[in-house]
């Protein structure tokens, strides 16, 4: 893969995580800057009644993440069941907040690193690098769109 795609993927991760660069966020809405202004009790409330809480939302783009990395690292591309999430995740506590968002973040960090390290580029790893910053964008904004009505 060439240096100048890795580095624009590199800049994407950092913009849609951590802290916007002036690519397509607003300052202070990266995903990390977003989640650390909402409190457990915010988290576990749905948005509407068909909705899924905020908590699901991470959890999920947690387990988008991993499946991506289990894929990308020992080839296993065996079904997930993508529906468990959003049928079991709902109201948490502090300490369950903290670590949804604890785990998000180290499945960064490792996804983080792979992209910076992987010599083995292919058109799967390609598109799977694209989506996981194109799912989570989404999600961040299914996220911040929601903290219009919760706040």
């Amino acid at each position: 893969m060439s240096e100048d795609f890795r580095n624009n993927l590199l800049k994407l991760m950092t913009e849609t995580f951590e802290e916007p660069l002036g690519i397509y966020l607003d300052k202070n809405t990266a995903l990390f800057q977003t989640l650390e202004t909402i409190s457990a009790e915010e988290a576990s409330i749905p948005v509407g009644k068909k909705c899924a809480s905020l908590a699901a939302q991470v959890a999920h783009v947690t387990f988008f993440i991993e499946s991506f990395e289990r894929f990308a690292l020992q080839g296993d591309a065996s079904p997930r069941d993508w529906g468990e999430i959003w049928r079991t995740v709902e109201k948490v506590s502090p300490q369950e907040w903290d670590a949804y968002k604890t785990n998000l973040q180290a499945a960064y960090v490792r996804m983080k690193k792979l992209f910076s390290e992987n010599p083995m580029w292919n058109e799967d790893t390609i598109g799977g690098a694209l989506s996981i910053v194109v799912h989570t964008a989404y999600h961040l904004g299914e996220i911040r769109q929601a903290l219009c009505t919760l706040k």
